[in-house]
């Protein structure tokens, strides 16, 4: 590749950089990015936990938009955490005229039982959590007797190739449906149903990349720029050979119970 071309691509990267958007919708990102879905149907599995709930949380809410998507089947007491300081104002703004109360709560990565949740034990008969980091103790104190914790999370190898051309990887490295359901149950929930899977996002260029790392900055370091990380954002463009950018994807989910 040449230098003309190389200056004209890093220029049209450049113009995806800025800062993080509000919220966690991609839907700016339609038409450039796809993925595969995994083969459980997550929406489903939420409104099959909903019927019969009358006390929700919603942990890691965003800016509230996947909640919203259930408001036909929520019950009256309705409760939604979210850690990210700009997405707390969005997500009060979206759910507090439906009635859910929004409260400022994130736990830490690194010890998340460590972090009390603002909540008294057994508040709550239905905990949802959708990429959310979570401590299998604080959930179980806040779960009434026979409620219901469904979660899905983001494994270990997402955006793998990327992670090894920047070469820094996440610093958990078993992020896993095995290790998530050893922990649940050591606090004393009963996992019911759960699976993994790992498929692929499809990008149309680098472009529509660069602007997807923009909504999701832990994925990269923290000095991400194109300019820092040029020689690996070209590594990728010229391995596509002009084709879609393909990059891991890993999900998992469970559904656990209290007795």
């Amino acid at each position: 590749m040449n230098s003309a071309s190389t200056a004209t691509l890093l220029s049209q990267w450049r113009a995806e950089e800025g800062e993080q958007p509000g919220g966690w919708d991609f839907s700016q990102l339609a038409d450039r990015m796809s993925t595969d879905p995994p083969p459980w149907d997550l929406d489903a599995e939420y409104r099959w936990a909903l019927r019969g709930a009358t006390r929700v949380l919603d942990m890691g809410t965003g800016g509230g938009e996947h909640l919203l998507e259930f408001t036909d089947g929520l019950p009256t007491d309705v409760t939604a955490t979210e850690g990210w300081e700009p997405n707390v104002l969005i997500a009060q703004k979206a759910l507090e005229p439906h009635g859910i109360r929004v409260v400022a709560f994130g736990a830490s990565d690194d010890d998340p039982d460590a972090d009390a949740m603002p909540f008294p034990d057994e508040r709550f008969d239905l905990v949802l959590n959708r990429h959310e980091s979570y401590g299998p103790h604080e959930v179980a104190r806040v779960l009434a007797s026979g409620g219901v914790f469904l979660t899905q999370q983001v494994g270990s190898g997402e955006l793998a190739e990327l992670h090894d051309l920047t070469e820094e990887a996440p610093a958990d490295l078993d992020v896993s449906h095995e290790r998530f359901v050893r922990e649940i149950e050591s606090a004393g929930l009963t996992v019911e149903a759960g699976a993994s899977s790992e498929g692929f996002y499809r990008f149309t260029d680098i472009a529509a990349l660069v602007a997807y790392l923009r909504c999701v900055p832990w994925e990269v370091p923290d000095d991400f720029s194109v300019d820092r990380y040029a020689d690996a954002l070209l590594t990728l463009h010229e391995r596509a050979a002009g084709g879609p950018i393909l990059l891991r994807r890993r999900r998992f989910w469970l559904r656990a119970r209290k007795p």
